[in-house]
């Protein structure tokens, strides 16, 4: 429990916790970035393969 304690209330662990919230969103952006583009790019490539 001290381990969390800390985590929230230094400036290190507080600095760790916006890390890795910056890092999964980012991962998220990606995931939802990729699988649109590629949506986009294969009704694409369908439409000009009719």
């Amino acid at each position: 429990m001290k381990a969390l304690a800390d985590f929230f209330s230094t400036d290190y662990g507080l600095m760790s916790a916006v890390v890795i919230a910056i890092t999964l969103g980012m991962g998220v952006f990606y995931v939802r970035f990729f699988l649109e583009n590629m949506r986009k790019d294969a009704e694409a490539a369908a439409r000009a393969g009719k």
